[in-house]
């Protein structure tokens, strides 16, 4: 830094005059040094940011456990099932992902999983084994083991379980995400449309519009997938979904439509999106499956697919 010069004097320096600080030359600040200024300061901004999205339960021993708790909701009980790291850590945000079970299906089924080689799906849809301890699941019960979500009654047991589960728990609130096959799916998406600024991203597998759509106007991050040969949900209502969301993120839309390579599934992923909110879709021969897989090999591709996309966020 330069302060300017200080002329020599023969005099003894005891005679010399005090130098004012005041009297002094202002220093000329070099331009990378206010550039550094300026960036630091952003740099401060978005780490304040981001502390702000942690929720409340952050730092709060916790009470909630990987159980099965009972609320009520509009004069109805309803059951859910936690699924907490094994190693949670109060000061860790986690992602908060949920999981809706197909109709005629049960939390505990997903909890549990069921054969995959028989239209089941892996216990929380395969997403746990990848999560390495980064996320909390909400794993809830359907009325009639399914969604209809009639006055909306399902979406507002989505809003009591994020305000209960992030009252005691440490997430990141802005990596809720949500995920489920058929009916399940229809859910996601209900939750999409009628909650876009609590959701980042959801996965419809095998969905159709089941559940409703209030709102369905904003953008939210959306992956489907479905089979050209579903006999329970036609493939057209999957790609409704898809469609829906391909408008609300600014994507454009692909001509032809996709199909599947002989036995192997095919990706797209849907360019022109706005930023942050991408659509991927894939489709595949199969049928109403949520283990569907590929051509010689024996492991469904919606988790892996599913985390992917989902992790992008992080």
């Amino acid at each position: 830094m330069r302060t300017g010069k200080v002329k020599k004097t023969s005099q003894p320096i005891h005679h010399q005059p005090p130098i004012r600080p005041s009297s002094l030359p202002k220093p000329k600040m070099p331009r990378r040094s206010n550039l550094l200024t300026v960036l630091s300061l952003l740099v401060l901004g978005l780490l304040g940011a981001v502390m702000a999205e942690r929720s409340a339960g952050c730092g709060k021993a916790n009470t909630i456990r990987s159980q099965q708790y009972t609320i009520t909701i509009n004069g109805k009980q309803r059951q859910y099932i936690m699924k907490i790291p094994d190693r949670y850590d109060n000061n860790f945000a986690h992602k908060l992902i949920f999981t809706w079970h197909q109709l005629g299906g049960s939390a505990q089924k997903i909890v549990n999983g069921e054969n995959i080689n028989q239209g089941g799906a892996l216990p929380y849809y395969g997403l746990n084994a990848l999560a390495n301890n980064t996320a909390i699941f909400v794993v809830p019960n359907g009325l009639n083991a399914g969604w209809a979500n009639q006055g909306g009654e399902d979406v507002t047991f989505f809003d009591e379980l994020v305000k209960r589960v992030e009252a005691d728990l440490c997430v990141e609130t802005t990596q809720r995400f949500s995920t489920g096959f058929s009916y399940g799916g229809a859910m996601s998406y209900a939750v999409a449309c009628a909650r876009p600024t609590m959701i980042r991203a959801i996965a419809v597998i095998s969905g159709s519009q089941l559940s409703g759509c209030n709102g369905g106007n904003s953008p939210v991050a959306f992956y489907g997938q479905h089979g050209t040969s579903d006999s329970v949900l036609n493939v057209s209502g999957g790609r409704q979904l898809r469609d829906r969301f391909v408008k609300n993120n600014g994507c454009t839309p692909v001509n032809p439509e996709p199909q599947p390579n002989g036995q192997n599934s095919v990706k797209t992923v849907y360019q022109g999106c706005r930023e942050g909110y991408p659509v991927t879709w894939v489709i595949h021969r199969g049928d109403h499956n949520p283990s569907q897989t590929d051509s010689g090999s024996s492991t469904p591709f919606a988790p892996r697919n599913t985390w992917e996309f989902f992790s992008q966020f992080s």
